[in-house]
């Protein structure tokens, strides 16, 4: 029997309709010198909701743009997952929400349609696509798709080191058989442990451990690429076209990448090439010392950075997996596939072909757990990608003064009672609509 080709078939985006400039606007606000965040964190932008958005108008809106560029009907989704880390409800998950948007818009109902939400951090998202691809290669699709839907508002609390990474918006994947983008594949590997780098215990704004979150990043990452190689066999740095990371910010990213450039290039023609000028890497075996191995191996780290050919691996790589993501901030859920996209909409830009290339993605989610697993582009890929508006949704977005941001802020947070006028003027699109009898958040297309 013939194993299902099973992938993203077609991807959505949706960003919140506000703007913060860090260098022009956040930088001069909080007297910092903006290369700390262009350069440092790798960061121009954020994107911030407005008062009528949250993380059902978002992803209700991506999800309604999916379903009317691939001309689909609800009947033909069997499947609503939704990855956040953003839920104001204990019980009632964000996919009912957003299916109760759709249906405004909609003749038929999604009430055969299967509903949940996931939690894990940032890699939510990735493990929504998992479940959907498992419930499809498991014939229990019934010939229907599912959407995933990851949506956040990334804040944080007003002075935290971690508010410049601030972002919001919504990313809707189609997943289906045949799919037009990318297929998944069966390889996967992952890295997990029991920490606490970021967590949010009943609060809105998460409690983080900067320095730490760092290193269990970049532990995991590497602990899953491992495990990848396990079921996949070793990797070589041409192995991919391109690499995309969870994005907290890209700063991370480079961190993340010269790790991983360092890890697949060791016993191949790249170390011996950069064995010219570098020596070969340290092998712990030849050291008595493990603090002495430790820091050869930091040594010949910095060094490789600096190298023409790890540089030129980086820019063709995963430089165009980051150019969204400087502009609109950390997605949480979102953000690794913020990153997908952005690197396949680079590529059809610039006219490459990548069909039957393949993407090695790594996600991550805090608390804390990694996945890494490659995914196979698609004939057909570019027309699907250029059919993205997200560009176009950054271009027009509303630009923010710091005293608008501060009191957007407010507006977003939950503790706080706020009475602040929307900035931008919503059509064609679902907004919140204000307060049901048990408490619960109301939604209308206008």
């Amino acid at each position: 029997m013939t194993e299902k080709s099973v992938g993203i078939d077609a991807v959505e985006i949706h960003t919140g309709k506000l703007r913060l400039d860090l260098a022009e606007t956040y930088a001069p606000a909080k007297d910092d010198d903006p290369g700390k965040y262009t350069k440092g964190l790798g960061l121009f932008a954020s994107s911030f909701p407005d008062v009528y958005e949250d993380i059902v108008t978002m992803g209700a809106n991506a999800a309604h743009r999916l379903m009317e560029r691939r001309d689909l009907t609800p009947a033909d989704i069997g499947r609503i997952d939704v990855a956040t880390e953003s839920s104001f409800d204990n019980s009632k998950p964000v996919s009912t929400y957003i299916a109760g948007c759709l249906e405004q818009v909609y003749d038929e109902d999604f009430h055969h349609a299967n509903k949940g939400e996931r939690k894990f951090a940032c890699i939510s998202g990735t493990q929504s696509l998992d479940d959907a691809y498992n419930w499809i290669r498991a014939g229990r699709n019934r010939g229907r798709a599912a959407l995933v839907i990851a949506t956040d508002t990334a804040l944080y609390a007003r002075g935290d080191p971690g508010e410049a990474t601030q972002g919001a918006g919504a990313v809707a994947m189609l997943i289906a058989e045949d799919p037009d983008l990318v297929e998944l594949s069966t390889h996967q590997g992952y890295g997990s442990a029991d920490e606490t780098d970021f967590l949010k215990p009943n609060q809105q704004f998460p409690s983080v451990d900067g320095k730490r979150s760092v290193q269990v990043y970049l532990a995991r990452m590497r602990e899953a690429l491992m495990d990848y190689e396990s079921v996949a066999g070793d990797t070589h740095p041409d192995d991919f076209a391109l690499v995309p990371f969870h994005t907290p910010f890209p700063g991370m990213v480079r961190k993340a990448a010269l790790l991983g450039f360092r890890h697949v290039a060791r016993d191949t023609e790249y170390e011996d090439q950069l064995a010219e000028e570098l020596g070969r890497q340290p092998r712990q075996e030849e050291y008595d010392d493990i603090e002495a191995f430790q820091d050869a191996l930091k040594e010949y780290t910095d060094a490789l950075a600096e190298t023409e050919v790890y540089q030129d691996w980086y820019a063709e790589t995963v430089e165009p997996t980051l150019e969204l993501s400087r502009y609109c901030g950390n997605w949480y859920t979102g953000s690794v596939h913020v990153a997908r996209a952005s690197g396949l909409l680079e590529a059809a830009e610039a006219g490459e072909d990548l069909a039957g290339e393949r993407l090695l993605v790594g996600s991550y989610g805090s608390g804390a757990q990694a996945e890494i697993h490659h995914e196979v582009i698609q004939p057909g890929w570019e027309e699907n990608i250029r059919a993205l508006g997200v560009k176009d949704q950054l271009r027009d977005r509303y630009e923010l003064t710091f005293d608008e941001y501060e009191r957007i802020h407010d507006a977003h947070n939950h503790e706080k009672e706020t009475d602040v006028d929307e900035l931008t003027t919503p059509e064609d699109e679902f907004v919140f609509d204000g307060w049901g009898r048990m408490g619960e958040r109301k939604y209308r297309y206008v």
